[in-house]
C-alpha cells in the first residue's frame, strides 16, 4: 500500500505485478497508530485516531464479523484490506474511489478499501488462502517499525 499515492499494488511470491488499484485509507494522515486507538472498537475511533499504520505487516486470510472475507493485516487493531461495501451516502466511497484527488481517498477507519473486483480477482486469490506479508510504505517519515523490517503478527 503507497499511501502517497492511495494505491494498493499485489505482487506474487516471486516480485511479479499482479495488479494495481486506487485505493481508500484512514482518514487521518500518519504512519503510526494512535495509542489512544488500540483496544477501541471501531466505531468509538475519533478522526484523529483513524490511521492506516505504515509497516511491514504479517497477513492473513479471514472474516469480519459480517462474514465478510478479508485480509487481516492487524488483527488487533482491527485493520484489514477489504472490499468497497455500502455505506451511508454522504461518504460518496465508490466517488472518493474513483476520484483523482488523494485527499478525497481518506475516509476509512484505517483500512485499506478497494474494488470489490479487483478484491475479488487479484488480493483473494494472492493473500486470501494463507499468511503473506503486507507493506504499509509511509506517507511521511518512515517510521521505527517500517525502517527495521519489523511485523507484527496477526493472531486471527
Amino acid at each position: 500500500m503507497d499511501k502517497r499515492l492511495a494505491t494498493l499494488s499485489v505482487y506474487d511470491a516471486g516480485g511479479r505485478l499482479l495488479g494495481r488499484t486506487p485505493a481508500l485509507l484512514g482518514l487521518a494522515p500518519g504512519d503510526a497508530q494512535a495509542p489512544t486507538a488500540r483496544g477501541k472498537a471501531p466505531e468509538a475511533l475519533t478522526p484523529q485516531e483513524r490511521i492506516t499504520p505504515a509497516g511491514r505487516f504479517e497477513a492473513q486470510p479471514g472474516r469480519n464479523l459480517g462474514g465478510e472475507r478479508v485480509v487481516w493485516f492487524d488483527y488487533e487493531a482491527n485493520l484489514a484490506i477489504h472490499r468497497l461495501r455500502p455505506a451511508p451516502a454522504s461518504q460518496r466511497r465508490p466517488e472518493r474511489l474513483a476520484s483523482a484527488k488523494l485527499q478525497d481517498r481518506r475516509i476509512t477507519l484505517g483500512c485499506v478499501v478497494v474494488d470489490p473486483a479487483f478484491f475479488d480477482q487479484v488480493v483473494l486469490p494472492a493473500l486470501g488462502s494463507g499468511p503473506g506479508l503486507v507493506y504499509v510504505l509511509p506517507e511521511r517519515e518512515p517510521s521505527v517499525a517500517a525502517a527495521a523490517g519489523m511485523s507484527r503478527p496477526a493472531t486471527p
